[in-house]
């Protein structure tokens, strides 16, 4: 594999800078070995690496919703997807690179490659839990590149459910719907459609998210909390 070249250190300094207006930050790079199965180009050749883009925390909430406001339809259907499309295209097209979405096929292993770039695992719920920020970031994009990248982000050296003995976040959850292997997510969304899941859950976020003592200071905002919950509603 060939080494990072300080003209490719360049480009993640300037895809850094041109991220950090909209809250969105480098969380970790995958760097493809010859022959390994990677996305393609937009010339239709294997890329080389990687860089994954996300949020920490409720960093994205501010810059989304200000851009939604300014919009009369506030965004279409989707429009975190649409708003992180937004952003990271015109980056994108400036460094040469091709622009993946975990939205939008072709279909990308989006979880893959944040276990492999930050060594992270799922928790119960699903979502992969990082030894700092717990279950609270996210993934809004990618960007493919056809040379290596250094290394971004922070990478896990341990999993925390690992060392949690009282599993709160399976004890927490209203209707069972969170198990050591699973996550139910039928039941999660007919409990959403009760009278106790809108005041409880659908209002207030996830319990089971919220009890769990990983990461707690990254919580969203409340606003941001209902956002995403609303779309387990549908």
């Amino acid at each position: 594999m060939t080494a990072p070249s300080a003209n490719a250190d360049k480009t993640l300094e300037t895809i850094r800078a041109a991220l950090a207006p909209h809250g969105l930050f480098l969380r970790g790079t995958v760097n493809f070995a010859s022959g390994e199965a990677a996305p393609l180009l937009s010339d239709g050749r294997p890329a080389a690496s990687v860089v994954l883009i996300g949020n920490i925390g409720g960093s994205l909430w501010q810059p989304f919703s200000a851009w939604r406001d300014g919009l009369s339809d506030r965004g279409g259907a989707d429009p975190l997807d649409t708003w992180s499309k937004a952003v990271i295209q015109p980056i994108a097209a400036a460094c040469g690179a091709t622009a993946y979405f975990p939205s939008d096929p072709p279909w990308q292993p989006f979880q893959q490659w944040a276990m492999r770039a930050e060594g992270l695992k799922p928790s119960p719920l699903g979502i992969l839990i990082h030894t700092r920020y717990g279950l609270w970031h996210g993934y809004r994009g990618a960007l493919a590149f056809r040379m290596p990248l250094a290394e971004t982000g922070e990478r896990a050296t341990e999993h925390p459910c690992d060392n949690c003995l009282g599993k709160p976040c399976i004890s927490a959850c209203p209707v069972g719907a969170v198990a050591d292997e699973r996550f139910d997510v039928g039941l999660c969304r007919s409990h959403l459609r009760t009278d106790a899941g809108r005041a409880g859950c659908l209002t207030s976020g996830c319990i089971s998210r919220a009890v769990c003592p990983v990461g707690s200071r990254y919580r969203y905002p409340p606003e941001q909390l209902r956002f995403h919950m609303s779309a387990l509603e549908v």
